[in-house]
C-alpha cells in the first residue's frame, strides 16, 4: 500500500491525517515544533499568536464535527484551541502519526512520487511518498512592504508580537488594520502611551453579537443571493456600529463581504474614546517621525506591521504548485490540474468555513487517494472533471478585492458545496 506524507500538525494537519487514516491510507506526519497546534500553540516557534488572541469566529462554527469542543465560551483563547487540537489528537491517535521536532528540508520528484528530505533529532534523512500533502499553514510568513525613509525605533511585523507588555510606555503606529493589527490596537491602549492606525482603506466592522448571539450564527441555513445579503448585513451593521468613517477611517470603496470584515468593534469604542486615532496612508519614515500622504506627520518609537502574511512553501519549487501570483492555482485549492502527487491542505480563507469546512476538503482528498489506489478508473474520472471541465466558481457571487491575500479566498457556502460536490461524484462513481 502506498503511504503518504503530511507536512504540518495545525488543524489542516491534524484534518488531512484523520481522513486518511479512516480510510485506511498510510500517513506519515511531519511537524518542526514539539507539539500538535500549529499557530495556535504560542510555545511554536513559527507561530504567529499573541497572548490576548481568540477566535473571531465562534466556536459552533469552528470546531470539527465529529468532535466538538469541551468549552462552552463562545469565543475561546488561543489556550483552549491549542489544548483542544491536542484532545483531537490524542482522540484519535493521531500524535502518533508524526515526526515532531523534524523540518522538512526538500521535496524533489521521483519515480511518480516525492523524495522528502527531513532533519530532526536523528539527523537528516531522504524518504519516498507516492504523495505529499502540505498542510504548513498560510499564516506563518510575514509580508513585510518597504517604505520611503528610514526609521530610526523599532519595526516589527505583528507575527514577533506576543505581549501587550512589549508596548509598555512607548508611542506605537500599527501600519494595518485587519483583525491581528485591530486586537493589538485594543491592546495597545492599556499600555502604550499613544496609538495610531495608519490605514489605506476603508473597513466593514462586524460585531461578535447580535441580538445576543454569536454573529456567524445567524442565517445559517440556506445562503442569501450576494448582492441581497449585502445589502440586508449592511443595514444591520450600519444599525448595530454605526459608520466607520466617522472614526476617521475612510469610506470602503468595495461591498461588504469583499474582503475579510473586521470582527472587532472594541477598536471603534477605543476611537470613540480618544484612546487612539486613524492617520493615513504612509509617505515616508524621517528618523522617529513618520510622514502620512495627507500631508501630516507624528513622532514614533515603535512601528508595528499589521501588513498581512504571504503563502510559502520553501521546500519544493514553484513549478510544481502551479503558481499564478500571489497563490497557486489548484483545484478547489487542493489539486494541482497536473496530478502530480502534490496536494494542498488548508489553503482556503472564508468567513464562516472553520475547521470542518477544512475536515471536508481532507475527506474529499481521501476519497480521491483510496480511489487512485483501489479503483483506478474512479479516480481517472475525477482527474478527467478537474481538466476537462470548467472548474466550480467558488466566490458565491461575491466580487474579491485583487489583494494578495484575497488570491485563495472563497465564499464558504458555494466552496463547501463544491467540496461535497465532488465527494458525493467521487464515491457514487
Amino acid at each position: 500500500m502506498s503511504s503518504f506524507a503530511i507536512i504540518g500538525a495545525g488543524p489542516s494537519g491534524l484534518a488531512a491525517a484523520r481522513a486518511l487514516q479512516k480510510r485506511g491510507i498510510k500517513v506519515d506526519g511531519y511537524e518542526s515544533s514539539h507539539r500538535v497546534g500549529g499557530l495556535w500553540d504560542i510555545d511554536n516557534p513559527r507561530s504567529t499568536m499573541y497572548a490576548s488572541a481568540h477566535l473571531i469566529s465562534s466556536r459552533t462554527t469552528t470546531e470539527f464535527a465529529e468532535f466538538p469542543m469541551r468549552s462552552k465560551v463562545d469565543y475561546p483563547d488561543h489556550r483552549v484551541l491549542r489544548q483542544y487540537f491536542q484532545d483531537y489528537a490524542d482522540h484519535f491517535g493521531l500524535a502518533a502519526l508524526f515526526r515532531f521536532d523534524t523540518r522538512v528540508m526538500r521535496l524533489q520528484p521521483r519515480d511518480g512520487g516525492w523524495d522528502l528530505t527531513s532533519t530532526g533529532p536523528d539527523g537528516e534523512s531522504t524518504r519516498w511518498y507516492a504523495g505529499v500533502i502540505l498542510a504548513n499553514g498560510t499564516l506563518a510568513e510575514p509580508s513585510v512592504p518597504t517604505f520611503r525613509g528610514s526609521f530610526a525605533g523599532q519595526i516589527m511585523h505583528t507575527s514577533a508580537y506576543k505581549n501587550a507588555s512589549e508596548l509598555d510606555g512607548k508611542r506605537v503606529l500599527i501600519i494595518g488594520a485587519g483583525n491581528s493589527g485591530c486586537d493589538i490596537a485594543v491592546d495597545a491602549v492599556h499600555h502604550a502611551t499613544s496609538v495610531d492606525m495608519s490605514v489605506r482603506r476603508g473597513y466593514y466592522f462586524v460585531p461578535r453579537y447580535l441580538f445576543g448571539r454569536p454573529s456567524d450564527t445567524l442565517n445559517q441555513g440556506r445562503p442569501l443571493p450576494a448582492r441581497i445579503k449585502q445589502a440586508i448585513d449592511t443595514r444591520v451593521l450600519k444599525a448595530f456600529t454605526g459608520d466607520p468613517v466617522r472614526f476617521g477611517f475612510p469610506k470602503p470603496n468595495y461591498r461588504l463581504y469583499e474582503s475579510h470584515p473586521i470582527v472587532n468593534t472594541m477598536v471603534l469604542n477605543h476611537l470613540g474614546q480618544g484612546d487612539l486615532r486613524i492617520r493615513a496612508d504612509i509617505d515616508r519614515f524621517d528618523g522617529n517621525t513618520v510622514h502620512f500622504a495627507d500631508g501630516t506627520s507624528g513622532d514614533y518609537d515603535l512601528v508595528l506591521l499589521a501588513t498581512g502574511y504571504s503563502l510559502n512553501y520553501p521546500f519544493v519549487d514553484r513549478e510544481h504548485l502551479s503558481w499564478h501570483g500571489a497563490a497557486p492555482r489548484l483545484f478547489l485549492n487542493m489539486f494541482p490540474a497536473s496530478f502530480n502527487g502534490l496536494y494542498m491542505m488548508g489553503m482556503i480563507e472564508a468567513s464562516g468555513i472553520g475547521w470542518q469546512g477544512r475536515f471536508e476538503q481532507a475527506e474529499l482528498l481521501a476519497a480521491f487517494l483510496a480511489a487512485a489506489e483501489r479503483d483506478p478508473a474512479r479516480a481517472e474520472r475525477f482527474r478527467a472533471r478537474v481538466t476537462g471541465a470548467p472548474w466550480p466558481d467558488v466566490t458565491g457571487g461575491y466580487h474579491y478585492l485583487g489583494l494578495d491575500r484575497m488570491a485563495y479566498y472563497v465564499n464558504n457556502y458555494a466552496y463547501r458545496a463544491a467540496v461535497r460536490a465532488e465527494r458525493t461524484a467521487m464515491d457514487a462513481a
